[in-house]
C-alpha cells in the first residue's frame, strides 16, 4: 500500500547576493532569507564577513541598538578589512569624523550642531529655491546642447543626480560658480567603481581640500549658509575641530546628494512600471491636492527605497538577534530593503499602493542615526514628481525595462541610467544665447 504521507517539499535553494542579477531585482532573495535565514552571515564583495538582518522587528532592534558601534575601530578584522567599510575614498582622504561613523557623545554633539540646518522652518524656506532648480532642470530636458527642442532624456543625469547637488550645495554654501566642480566629483564617487581606476580617491581628496579652503574663505565673510553656521558653532565653544566641520560638510554631501538622485530615480521607475497608481498621483496633483503626494513619496521609499542596505554597525560586545548569537566585533548590516517588504509588518508588502497609511518604514533608518536630511529629501522628491507629472503628463519610458542597469556598491540602490521619452511643452521657453 502506498505511503498517503505528503512528503515535506525541500526549501528552495539559498539565493546568490550581489550578483549584477541579484541587483536588478533583490526582493525574491531577500524573501527567502527573512524566512529561513532572517540573520545571515555571508561573505561581500569586498571579502569582508558581516551579518545581514532582514527582518522588520529585528532590523529596528539593531538599528536602536547601543552594543553597535558605528565606529570601526570595534571592527575585530585586521586593518586591511577595516579599510574595506564605510564610504570609498573617506579614509585616505582623512574625513572620517562624521555622523555615519561616531557613537555618542561626539555623536550628539556634531548631529546638535548640524541639525540647525535641517529644522522644518529652515526647509519651509527652501522649499522655493528647490522648486527654482525643479524648473530649470525640467526646462533642460527639453533642449540639448545646441539649444534645440528633444523629446527624449536620460532622468538620472539630466535631472535626478543634479537637482539635489545644487540644493545642497546652496544649503552648505557653496558658490554658484563652484557647484559644477562638485558635481563632477559627486558623479566620480557614486559611479562605485565604474570610473577610472583610483578617480573615486582623486575625487574625494579633492573634495576635501576645497571644503578647508572653503571654510578659510567663510571665516572672514560668514553667511546664513550651513558652513557658516558650522564656523560660527565652533567659534562660540563648541569644539568643532576644522577637519570635524570638514568631514561633516562631506557626508552631508554625500549622503544629501546619492540617496534623493536614486529617491527620485527609482521613484519615477517605479511609477512608470505602474501606470494605475501613476495615473492616481496625476489626477490628485492636477487637482492641487498634496496628500497623495505626500503618501506616495513615502510608499516610494518603502517599495524601491534609495538605501538599500543601512551603513555599518560593529558588535561592541557578543549580543542576540533574531535568536542569532553576534560574536564582539562582528560587522552587522541591516537590510532596510529587505524590512521593509516584511509580510509581518506590512499587508501587501510586494504591491505598490501610494496611498497607504500604515507605513512606519524604516527607509531612513531608526534610532539616534535616523537620517538628518530626510525632511529634505522629502521635500525635493515632492517637487520632482509633482513638477515631472504636470509639466510632462506622458512621461514614458524609453528602455527596455530589462535592460536597464543598477549602480554597483553595497549601500545605496540606483539606477546608471533611466532614459525617457515626452513631447516637449508647447510654450517651452526659448533657450538662452
Amino acid at each position: 500500500m502506498p505511503d498517503e504521507t505528503a512528503a515535506t517539499p525541500a526549501p528552495a535553494p539559498a539565493p546568490t547576493l550581489f550578483t549584477w542579477e541579484f541587483a536588478a531585482d533583490p526582493y525574491p532573495a531577500y524573501a527567502w532569507l527573512r524566512e529561513h535565514a532572517p540573520v545571515h552571515r555571508t561573505t561581500l564583495p569586498s571579502g569582508v564577513d558581516a551579518w545581514l538582518v532582514t527582518r522588520y522587528a529585528d532590523a529596528r532592534q539593531a538599528l536602536a541598538d547601543g552594543r553597535l558601534s558605528k565606529n570601526r575601530g570595534h571592527h575585530s578584522e585586521g586593518a586591511n578589512a577595516k579599510n574595506k567599510v564605510g564610504i570609498p575614498g573617506e579614509r585616505g582622504a582623512d574625513l572620517m569624523t562624521h555622523l555615519l561613523n561616531i557613537d555618542p557623545p561626539d555623536h550628539t554633539r556634531l548631529r546638535r550642531l548640524v541639525s540647525k540646518a535641517f529644522t522644518p522652518r529652515r526647509i519651509a524656506e527652501f522649499a522655493p529655491r528647490v522648486q527654482e532648480l525643479t524648473d530649470r532642470l525640467i526646462d533642460g530636458l527639453q533642449r540639448d546642447g545646441t539649444g534645440a527642442v528633444k523629446s527624449e532624456a536620460d532622468l538620472i543625469h539630466e535631472f535626478a543626480f543634479p537637482l539635489p547637488i545644487y540644493a545642497i550645495c546652496d544649503l552648505l554654501g557653496v558658490p554658484p560658480e563652484d557647484q559644477d566642480d562638485f558635481r563632477d566629483w559627486a558623479g566620480m564617487m557614486i559611479r562605485h567603481g565604474g570610473g577610472p581606476r583610483g578617480g573615486v580617491a582623486r575625487s574625494v581628496k579633492k573634495m576635501r581640500a576645497y571644503l578647508l579652503e572653503l571654510i578659510h574663505r567663510k571665516r572672514a565673510d560668514l553667511g546664513d549658509d550651513l558652513i557658516s553656521g558650522l564656523i560660527r558653532a565652533s567659534d562660540h565653544g563648541e569644539h568643532l575641530s576644522e577637519n570635524e566641520a570638514a568631514a561633516m560638510a562631506f557626508i552631508l554631501l554625500f549622503a544629501g546628494f546619492e540617496t534623493t538622485v536614486n529617491l527620485i530615480g527609482n521613484g519615477v521607475h517605479t511609477l512608470l512600471r505602474h501606470p494605475e497608481q501613476r495615473a492616481l498621483l496625476q489626477a490628485s496633483i492636477a487637482r492641487g491636492e498634496t496628500g497623495l503626494l505626500e503618501t506616495a513619496v513615502e510608499e516610494l521609499l518603502r517599495y524601491d527605497g534609495p538605501v538599500e542596505l543601512a551603513t555599518w554597525r560593529f558588535a561592541t560586545q557578543s549580543l542576540t538577534i533574531g535568536g542569532q548569537l553576534i560574536g564582539e566585533g562582528e560587522p552587522v548590516l541591516v537590510v532596510l530593503a529587505a524590512a521593509d517588504r516584511d509580510p509581518d509588518r506590512f499587508d501587501g508588502p510586494d504591491t505598490l499602493d501610494l496611498a497607504r497609511r500604515d507605513n512606519q518604514h524604516i527607509g531612513y533608518g531608526h534610532g539616534i542615526h535616523y537620517c538628518l536630511g530626510a525632511p529634505l529629501a522629502r521635500l525635493e522628491a515632492q517637487s520632482a514628481l509633482a513638477t515631472l507629472l504636470t509639466r510632462l503628463p506622458d512621461l514614458r519610458m524609453a528602455a527596455d525595462p530589462d535592460d536597464l542597469r543598477w549602480r554597483g556598491g553595497l549601500i545605496m540602490r540606483g539606477l546608471r541610467t533611466l532614459p525617457v521619452a515626452f513631447t516637449p511643452e508647447a510654450a517651452l521657453p526659448p533657450a538662452k544665447p
